[in-house]
């Protein structure tokens, strides 16, 4: 009875031994599923940031943090010529795009024509300025 106790300890031995490899096989797999999964995760959240900083940097930020897009340029421009008496009853067009500033139009006076574009270049985000104003009498 000893040999035969001995022989049934063994084969249940033998029999939970595939169980625990098994087990063990698939537990690594599922941790390695995991960090897969969560790296996979990170890498998209990581390449969506970047997206997002991308496109803020593009646009650039504004001293008091606002996102200096095109329009906010041209509004910005727009504004800082009405109170300058050198472009009074100058009729200027403003258009922005990538950050470049386009004038158009009539100014009474040549110091008009290039206050205006020393004010656009002034004006936080422009990179350039393109002065195509003339100059032409008040009517």
């Amino acid at each position: 009875m000893n040999a035969r106790s001995n022989v049934v300890a063994m084969l249940a031995m033998l029999a939970m031994a595939p169980a625990g490899l098994s087990a063990r096989n698939t537990a690594p797999q599922s941790a390695g599923e995991n960090i897969k999964e969560g790296a996979s995760k990170t890498k998209n959240a990581v390449v969506k940031g970047t997206k997002v900083v991308g496109h803020k940097t593009k646009d650039g930020l504004s001293k008091t943090g606002e996102v200096m897009t095109d329009g906010w340029i041209t509004t910005r421009v727009n504004a800082r010529f009405v109170n300058e008496d050198s472009l009074k009853d100058s009729r200027i067009n403003v258009d922005t795009s990538d950050h470049i500033v386009t004038l158009k139009g009539t100014v009474v006076t040549s110091l008009g024509f290039a206050k205006a574009g020393v004010i656009a270049r002034q004006t936080e985000g422009v990179r350039r300025v393109v002065n195509n104003l003339t100059v032409t009498s008040k009517s």
